[in-house]
């Protein structure tokens, strides 16, 4: 091989090695400006994909597993940013308070964040309070009947939308909204199928309806402009879909039989 052309080569591969490191810098600076992976959760007993929960050692649920496997894929230290919703996690997207998020996703919050692959599909429905005599849909739209959801999110306009006479009102708390239920101060609650089920286990009298109003997908998010970091984050979740990352997080927060959905 003559000398200039092993020269040419051997610039490209020292050129090659000087950027990688820089690349890497880079998406670090633009997903953790603060040298932590400021990860968004929501907390609330429901549990879930989306929810996550106080514990005395700190905070479980899918979102922080999978918040701390990043930022350790990252080589950084995580860091948890707690919010009451995900409608407050949307609002915070544009402050710089937060890195990354597991979250539902709607056409009005990709007009606020940029998203990534979806792992969770779920059914929205309603729960109604014990002693009810609403069955289905149709006997529950009709004028007078209170319908609870978390505000500002992605079940409560699905339910805004599905319900043209029955009054919906949004609260901050998933806790507010179950002490609600459970005196009989609202008539139902609209939220994904799996975590009213469990809240029936715990309001005895209550009934989840069969019907479904609404399908919930729930995905990694990202503020607005980061779109070297949409790249790793969608490179880090399919990853996590297929090398059992996901599954040990499900797994590991009650969820050993809710599969994986991703459509």
């Amino acid at each position: 091989m003559p000398t200039p052309f092993r020269s040419a080569l051997a610039g490209l591969a020292l050129a090659a090695i000087v950027a990688m490191p820089a690349l890497a810098d880079g998406l670090k600076d633009e997903i953790a400006p603060t040298g932590k992976l400021r990860v968004a959760i929501a907390i609330s007993p429901a549990g879930g994909a989306f929810w996550s929960t106080k514990t005395e050692a700190g905070y479980a649920g899918v979102p922080v597993d999978l918040g701390k496997a990043m930022a350790a894929q990252l080589g950084l230290p995580v860091k948890y940013v707690v919010h009451q919703n995900s409608g407050q996690i949307t609002d915070a997207a544009s402050k710089g308070t937060w890195d990354v998020t597991w979250l539902p996703k709607d056409p009005e919050r990709e007009t606020k964040m940029l998203f990534g692959p979806i792992y969770e599909v779920a059914d929205a429905t309603y729960i109604v309070k014990p002693g009810s005599a609403v069955s289905n849909f149709a006997t529950l739209d009709q004028p007078g009947i209170k319908v609870a959801a978390v505000n500002a999110t992605t079940t409560m306009r699905g339910a805004i939308a599905h319900l043209k006479h029955a009054k919906v009102t949004g609260y901050q708390t998933y806790d507010e909204i179950f002490s609600l239920l459970k005196s009989g101060e609202i008539d139902a609650f609209a939220l994904s199928r799996d975590q009213l089920n469990k809240m029936a286990q715990k309001i005895p009298g209550t009934r989840v309806l069969d019907e479904t109003f609404k399908k919930t997908v729930t995905a990694v998010a990202l503020p607005l402009g980061h779109n070297q970091a949409l790249a790793f984050v969608t490179k880090f979740m399919n990853e996590a879909m297929t090398n059992g990352t996901l599954r040990k997080a499900y797994d590991d927060n009650g969820l050993k039989d809710s599969p994986i959905r991703t459509e």
